[in-house]
């Protein structure tokens, strides 16, 4: 399925009134505050958000999957229906591939589908976390950290294999996260399995090409409980400090103990110049991968007024960095999730470049803490979402992509095209 532009403008013609109204109004109110909305609007149309290709379809947990209708059964169809999120909101202008769940049999043809839905291939990502069918070695107790060297080179020699597939589509990243570590106390050697990992990584490192980078996952625990071997941000950043210029810090929100200050994590990464970018979720016990900004969205806000901050500084647009979203859609469709998700960042992206930086750095000169808490939550509490339909109407998507998506019986079309019986590959 494919969503013509008429079928866009239509949709928007209905809708422009008074959304019009609503932006008009929004723009008067930001201009009493010297606040040009139409800057933030370019911003916003600027900001793109890659869609991994294993959140596609239905996800699930230890206890179950229920797999929905429609799912995607090959790569080119995760394709396409990125594409169809793109045509709705235009800011999911990538995809990032997980291997070996989605190989790209023919790169070319690959890129050639990707490119006739205007999509890009976003970071590459590899798979050490399971076993795959005839594999030498197992993973159970470790891979790049693994106690057993031949272990360590199958590890190794994977990420090395997905870089080619990354590079055969004109990627130019590799993200790595790992779940090696221990559930017990005295089963692992710390130091020992820090080396193994770092040795792994450097002979990972010296195949990137030139203008490539890659990024270093960190997780607090699971599936290990008692050690992770990359647990932190701190672990994460020393390994990329050890390996060179080209690893960089992925920061996924859901990958922190509880109540971790994730902003201050920024910060720090963004001062230091080894911020890759952001796995985007949400959670309210742990690592829920729950649908952006559906729990804590003002968190959301307090990062990426970090972000921005962080941005400016090093004068560097969104491009220079990598955002994707890493969620599992338990209950939800796919798709319509992944459009919440996608519309949550742009808000507190948008909430966040509201902030009178000035008046917030003469509230903290003087001690102001009342004033401090008033200049970011005035922002948060703006009711930003005339200037997010705004950036997507400009780009030639949607004003309401979920409301569309409905109207046009999406997923309805793809059951019909697809089955009502499909499981998407690789999950």
């Amino acid at each position: 399925m494919k969503i013509e532009k008429y079928q866009i403008d239509q949709h928007n013609d209905s809708l422009f009134s008074k959304h019009n109204n609503q932006f008009v109004f929004l723009k008067e109110q930001l201009g009493e505050q010297g606040i040009n909305a139409n800057d933030i609007v370019k911003q916003l149309e600027a900001f793109q958000v890659a869609i991994p290709s294993w959140a596609l379809g239905t996800g699930g947990t230890r206890f179950g999957r229920f797999s929905g209708g429609g799912e995607p059964r090959s790569l080119e169809e995760k394709i396409e229906d990125v594409g169809l999120l793109h045509a709705l909101n235009r800011s999911s202008g990538s995809i990032s591939l997980h291997i070996p769940w989605d190989i790209p049999s023919q790169a070319q043809a690959a890129i050639n589908l990707a490119s006739s839905l205007d999509l890009k291939f976003d970071a590459v990502n590899s798979n050490t976390f399971q076993d795959q069918k005839d594999q030498e070695h197992s993973y159970k107790f470790g891979s790049l950290s693994h106690v057993d060297k031949a272990v360590r080179k199958q590890a190794v020699e994977h990420n090395i294999e997905v870089i080619k597939y990354g590079k055969d589509l004109g990627s130019k990243a590799l993200s790595i996260w790992l779940s090696d570590g221990s559930c017990f106390p005295g089963q692992s050697n710390f130091v020992t399995a820090f080396q193994n990992t770092l040795e792994s990584l450097q002979e990972i490192y010296a195949a990137l090409p030139d203008d490539w980078k890659v990024f270093v996952e960190y997780k607090a625990y699971e599936p290990n409980f008692y050690s992770t071997v990359i647990q932190d941000w701190g672990s994460s950043l020393l390994f990329c400090q050890k390996l060179g210029a080209k690893a960089d810090v992925l920061v996924d929100l859901g990958h922190h103990l509880p109540n971790a200050n994730i902003e201050q994590i920024v910060a720090t990464l963004m001062m230091e110049g080894r911020l890759a970018g952001f796995h985007f979720n949400d959670s309210k016990y742990g690592d829920d991968d729950l649908t952006v900004g559906s729990i804590r969205p003002y968190m959301l806000f307090l990062i990426f007024v970090e972000l921005v901050e962080g941005m400016k500084r090093a004068g560097k647009g969104s491009d220079g960095y990598a955002w994707m979203i890493d969620a599992s859609h338990n209950v939800k469709d796919p798709l319509e999730d992944l459009l919440q998700s996608v519309e949550a960042i742009l808000l507190a992206h948008a909430q966040a470049l509201l902030v009178d930086r000035n008046k917030l750095e003469q509230a903290r000169q003087q001690n102001d803490v009342v004033l401090a808490q008033q200049i970011l939550q005035n922002a948060f509490r703006t009711d930003v979402r005339p200037l997010v339909r705004e950036s997507m109407r400009l780009s030639g998507g949607a004003l309401d992509p979920i409301g569309l998506f409905r109207n046009l019986k999406v997923r309805s079309e793809l059951m019909n095209e697809r089955g009502k019986i499909t499981v998407a590959t690789g999950l």
